[in-house]
């Protein structure tokens, strides 16, 4: 029996066969809005118009599938419309949603603002409580329970094999949001979980220049649902975000070891610094999550939340000042953010339990040299903490 392919390898080769036409390497981006027929309903390939289908998407679903080890894969215009499409293909007026306190504030949104107006219910919950999940949880009414681990932008770590046993239990869903690790770090369908879904906008286009989303599942019948949805609402990705997503995956691996090691390095450069009070990274061994992180994670990723001593006032100044890390929405690329969550990535959650404390700075870490990025942080933090204002 052959030796199974290691990810590094897949994420180079799966559905990125040559040109045989003409022996390019790499396949070509099919940018075109429809195909000609052999007759009526006679399909080349089974691609009849690019809502539909398109080949260069394919080998990017391809791709994705086989990185996450699913079945099933579905590129989308958007992180958001790819979540928007599996909510509504899995969901009907009435049903319940369990979610985590600490999820990307767009998906909070989503649900609380807009699908909230189809009748859909949702509660959210601390995941790494599992008694408190279990309460939360209605057997045959909530649907689907959703998580983020790592979080966005506490860097939770909640346990998916555990909460996959209670989800199923109560006949829910298990929806987890890999973003923050990627597949290349943690694998959620391998533990239990149901569905994975994607900002590939994030680490996996990995260069900051393109936009898009991904839903990957196992099960036919839900498939087929978010298959229609994506057919029939449209928000598919184009050919050439779909490339260019495909193009970052090939050193995906090689990226988020950097990323992680960076962000590891700078984690512990920051422990004990006098102007900060917590630093929430799961590669530390204070980190509540750490031994879990390291039992169904590979690494620790390149995500670290800072809290200021000095407030929101210390906070801004801080997200501010640095040079090397640029301030901005978004994470995942090859070069460093920082960015304030309670203005920023999750200022449509204040007031609710999703509401982010405002001393908490966010920094994505690229993959730059590792002095630069700590001497830029060092210069741009107070030498001691800063009286709350």
């Amino acid at each position: 029996m052959p030796r199974k392919q290691q990810f590094e390898t897949t994420a180079i080769h799966a559905g990125q066969e040559f040109d045989p036409s003409t022996g390019a390497i790499i396949p070509p981006i099919y940018q075109t809005s429809t195909f000609v027929q052999d007759g009526i309903g006679g399909f080349r390939g089974g691609y009849e118009y690019a809502r539909g289908g398109n080949p260069t998407r394919s080998s990017l679903e391809t791709l994705l599938a086989a990185l996450e080890g699913g079945t099933h894969a579905f590129s989308f215009s958007s992180g958001l419309a790819a979540e928007d499409a599996l909510l509504r293909s899995a969901l009907e007026s009435g049903d319940h949603i369990v979610l985590g306190n600490d999820v990307y504030g767009g998906t909070h949104r989503l649900i609380n603002k807009i699908h909230s107006r189809s009748g859909i219910l949702n509660d959210t919950v601390e995941m790494m409580d599992l008694h408190a999940v279990q309460k939360a949880v209605v057997p045959g009414k909530t649907k689907i329970l959703w998580l983020e681990t790592p979080s966005n932008p506490l860097m939770k770590i909640s346990d998916i094999g555990e909460l996959a046993e209670i989800g199923h239990t109560a006949g829910a869903i298990v929806v987890v949001d890999n973003t923050f690790a990627s597949p290349y770090l943690q694998r959620p369908l391998s533990l239990g979980a149901d569905v994975v879904v994607h900002s590939t906008t994030k680490y996996l286009g990995g260069h900051s220049d393109v936009l898009g989303g991904a839903v990957v599942l196992n099960d036919d019948e839900l498939s087929s649902k978010v298959q229609f949805q994506q057919f029939a609402a449209g928000a598919v990705s184009g050919p050439m975000d779909a490339w260019l997503t495909v193009r970052g995956i090939k050193t995906l691996a090689v990226r988020m070891d950097r990323h992680s090691a960076n962000a590891q390095a700078i984690a512990e450069h920051l422990v004990g610094h006098p102007a900060l009070d917590r630093i929430y990274y799961p590669g530390l061994e204070s980190h509540p999550g750490h031994e879990l992180a390291k039992s169904q994670m590979s690494g620790f990723g390149g995500m670290i939340s800072l809290g200021l001593k000095g407030g929101p006032k210390a906070a801004r100044r801080f997200a501010e000042s640095t040079k090397v890390f640029q301030l901005a929405e978004s994470l995942g690329g090859v070069e460093s953010l920082i960015g304030y969550p309670s203005e920023m990535t999750h200022a449509s959650v204040k007031g609710t339990a999703l509401e982010v404390p405002d001393n908490v700075i966010r920094l994505s870490v690229g993959i730059e040299n590792v002095d630069d990025l700590i001497d830029d942080l060092d210069r741009a933090l107070p030498k001691r903490a800063l009286p709350k204002r």
